[in-house]
């Protein structure tokens, strides 16, 4: 493989893992629209979705955080806390659909071309 190639790679790569970091809220909030999740699960998707293996303890900071906002509710069902999304994460999530262009468009604008 060409040296050019790789380094775009690895920097394709690095930008993929900040994106998905930074915005694995989201990514959260939408999945739970759908289904219930635990840690793991979140951990699960994450990995199979995006091909990015993340350390448990930042996935169950976040949950922790996004609870205390009250964007998800936790409850235990047998060994697993299950996170589900509330109202309040309902409605962050509507209004981050809702602003789907200006995110995109921020993006585009943000990376050199």
């Amino acid at each position: 493989m060409d040296i050019l190639y790789a380094d775009r790679d690895r920097a394709l790569s690095q930008i993929r893992r900040r994106l998905v970091k930074n915005f694995m809220d989201i990514i959260i909030l939408s999945e739970l629209k759908e289904t219930p999740l635990s840690g793991y699960d979140v951990l699960t998707l994450i990995y199979k979705r995006f091909h990015i293996l993340l350390g448990s303890g930042s996935v169950y900071s976040l949950l922790y955080s996004m609870e205390r906002k009250g964007l998800i509710k936790g409850d235990w069902n047998e060994r697993r806390r299950l996170y589900t999304l509330t109202q309040k994460g309902e409605e962050a999530i509507e209004a981050t659909t809702n602003s789907y262009d200006r995110i995109e468009s921020f993006i585009t604008d943000l990376l050199p071309r």
